[in-house]
């Protein structure tokens, strides 16, 4: 019997910063079409989204702040 796998993009953030983070990965699927992702892979992380297939993200939150010199 072969297992079934998906190809997935998943965006997260770590437990140690604010950025946003994303992998593309290969993972098993269950019957129901659900992908298992490995408890490694989540270890330290929050995960936001899984997303099927690659995708290619053009912005992320955080992406275009400019710092901001306040001047007295």
């Amino acid at each position: 019997m072969s297992k079934l796998q998906r190809k997935v993009t998943i965006i997260y953030y770590c437990d140690d910063g604010l950025e946003l983070h994303h992998k593309v990965k290969i993972f098993d699927q269950n019957d129901e079409g659900r992908v298992i992702i490995p408890r490694e892979f989540k270890e330290r992380k929050s995960i936001i989204a899984v997303c099927d297939g690659e995708i290619e993200i053009l912005n992320k939150v955080g992406d275009r702040i400019l710092s901001v010199n306040y001047v007295a």
